[in-house]
C-alpha cells in the first residue's frame, strides 16, 4: 500500500486556555491537491506550522511520506516546499539571487540548478526581471517569486498558505495554472485558501475545519451533494428592484430570498415550482427577465452549513 504524502492522527495543539487543534485526523495520498478551508482562527495555520516542523503539537502524530515530523524533521522537510502567506523574498537581492540563495539553503545540487531556476522564472513570467532587485516588485510579482522559491528543490509535497490572497488577475491565473501542472506531474499540494471557488476548481478533496475540529472531508462535488436542499434560482431583471417585495417573498417552497448585486437569489428545495412564480411576478411588475438560472449547492453553501456561520449576522471574519 503506498505511503501517504501526509498522515495526521489525533493532532492537537493548545496555547494556554485555547485549543487551536482538537484531535484532527486526515490523510493525503501522493499526487492529490488537498484544500484546507476554515474561518479565521479555525486552526489552518497551526496545522501547516506543525506539518512543516515549525511548531510542536501538544498531542498526536504527523508523518510526511512516512517520516515523523518531530523525530525526523530534517528528512521530512527534505521532501517539501513551503509557500508562506507572507512573502519571504529578500528585497535587497535580485530575483535570480533569491532563487539561488534558496537553492543553497535546500542543498540543491549545482548540476542543472541554473537551468531549473531559469525555467521557474520563465514559468512565473519573471525572467525578464531576473537581475532586478525584488524591492521594486509588485505584490503579485513577489508572490510569484515566493512560489518559484518554494519549487526550487523539486519538492514532492508543496504547502501553499493563501497563495492567491489579494493578487492581481495575471498572478492568480499563473499560480492556478502552475497548481494544475504540478498535479499533472504527481506533486502533492496542500492548499489553504480564502477563496472557496479556487478550492472548488483546483482541489481533488477539501477539508473544512472549524474551532480546531474537522467538520468534513470529501471532494467538492460530493460535499455539495450532502446538502441538496440548498438549491436556488437566480434571476436578473432589466431594471433594479429597490426592495424585495411581498410578491417575491411569499413564493411557496422558497426558504429565503437574498439580493446579490444586481440579481435576486431564491433558496428552495423545489426550483421547478419557483420558476413560474418569478415569471408571473415579472409580468405583473412589467419587468423583463434578462437571466434566469437554477443553481445547485455551492461549496460556499456547504461551508456555511457545516460551520454554522451566518453571512448576514455573524461578525466574525470569514477568512484568515
Amino acid at each position: 500500500m503506498p505511503v501517504p504524502a501526509i498522515e495526521v492522527q489525533s493532532l492537537s495543539k493548545r496555547y494556554g486556555q485555547i485549543q487551536a487543534l482538537d484531535s484532527v485526523s486526515f490523510s493525503v495520498p501522493e499526487g492529490e491537491t488537498f484544500g484546507y478551508l476554515g474561518p479565521n482562527g479555525a486552526g489552518k495555520t497551526t496545522t501547516i506550522r506543525i506539518l512543516t516542523g515549525i511548531t510542536l503539537p501538544t498531542g498526536g502524530t504527523a508523518r510526511i511520506f512516512g517520516h515523523d515530523i518531530i523525530r525526523e524533521t530534517i528528512e521530512s522537510r527534505r521532501h517539501m516546499g513551503i509557500v508562506h502567506e507572507t512573502s519571504n523574498v529578500y528585497d535587497d537581492l535580485t530575483a535570480w539571487q533569491n532563487l539561488i540563495f534558496t537553492a543553497e539553503l535546500y542543498h540543491v545540487e549545482r548540476a542543472g540548478r541554473d537551468e531549473w531556476a531559469k525555467e521557474l522564472l520563465e514559468t512565473f513570467d519573471l525572467f525578464a526581471r531576473k537581475d532586478d532587485l525584488a524591492h521594486g516588485f509588485s505584490k503579485g510579482m513577489k508572490r510569484r517569486l515566493t512560489l518559484a522559491m518554494g519549487l526550487i528543490n523539486h519538492p514532492r509535497l508543496l504547502f501553499m498558505d493563501e497563495p492567491t490572497s489579494g493578487l492581481d488577475v495575471q498572478s492568480n491565473l499563473i499560480i492556478r495554472r502552475v497548481i494544475r501542472e504540478l498535479a499533472g506531474e504527481g506533486v502533492t499540494v496542500f492548499l489553504t485558501t480564502h477563496n472557496i471557488e479556487e478550492a472548488n476548481l483546483t482541489c481533488d478533496r477539501v477539508a473544512i475545519i472549524d474551532h480546531g475540529k474537522i467538520a468534513a472531508i470529501d471532494s467538492p462535488e460530493r460535499l455539495k451533494k450532502t446538502i441538496q436542499s440548498v438549491q436556488s434560482v437566480e434571476v436578473g431583471f432589466d431594471r433594479q428592484v429597490p426592495e424585495i417585495k411581498d410578491g417575491l417573498m411569499n413564493i411557496p417552497t422558497v426558504n429565503e430570498v437574498r439580493k446579490e448585486g444586481d440579481k435576486i437569489r431564491f433558496f428552495t428545495e423545489d426550483p421547478s415550482a419557483v420558476l413560474p412564480a418569478i415569471i408571473a411576478y415579472a409580468e405583473r411588475e412589467h419587468l423583463r427577465v434578462l437571466s434566469l438560472t437554477t443553481c445547485g449547492p455551492s461549496l460556499e453553501d456547504v461551508f456555511i452549513r457545516l460551520t454554522g456561520l451566518d453571512t448576514e449576522n455573524d461578525r466574525r471574519p470569514l477568512w484568515k
